[in-house]
């Protein structure tokens, strides 16, 4: 299916020079949205994950039908202070700013096969801050995905040991 042709792009967002990638025009539609989880549920299937962890916020669209589909759990990577129990935080550099994302501490056990899913990567920061959260806990990363790879700003790079999968390569 062409999941590009329904991904709307908005230029000098959120600040000029910045072509921002839509994916809510491609969520909306309910047989797209489907057909892509679907397909990132095959490309990760054979991973045998124990756990699906996703940052805020897009990538709680992608993460929670694909761990329901994998049969696993969900853990989601807050922005600071939406967490109401105790929270391990890491902080990271995005291609137009900086932030930070926060789980519970006892979102992840020692050991347990996680896998790291957000709807984009660009430069790897907020995926490399969701693997040192789940790290952090003692979980293993055993791949990372996305619907998007925004090749020209190298991402993968800062992700090197990790196995990466995405549905388009842009």
């Amino acid at each position: 299916m062409g999941y590009q042709d329904l991904i709307r792009e908005i230029p000098d967002f959120p600040r000029p020079g910045i072509l921002f990638k839509d994916v809510t025009t491609l969520f909306k539609d309910g047989k797209a949205f489907r057909a892509m989880v679907d397909d990132l549920a095959r490309e990760c299937r054979g991973l045998q994950v124990d756990m699906v962890v996703a940052p805020e916020a897009r990538g709680f669209a992608l993460g929670a039908p694909l761990a329901y589909l994998l049969g696993v759990g969900f853990v989601p990577a807050r922005k600071p202070g939406q967490l109401p129990a105790k929270t391990l935080r890491a902080e990271y550099e995005l291609e137009y700013g900086s932030d930070a994302l926060e789980v519970h501490m006892d979102a992840i056990t020692p050991g347990q096969r996680v896998l790291v899913v957000d709807d984009l990567l660009a430069t790897g920061g907020t995926t490399k801050a969701t693997i040192e959260l789940v790290e952090g806990l003692g979980g293993q990363v055993v791949a990372v995905a996305f619907l998007i790879e925004l090749t020209f700003l190298q991402g993968r790079n800062l992700l090197s040991g990790y196995e990466v999968i995405s549905l388009i390569k842009d």
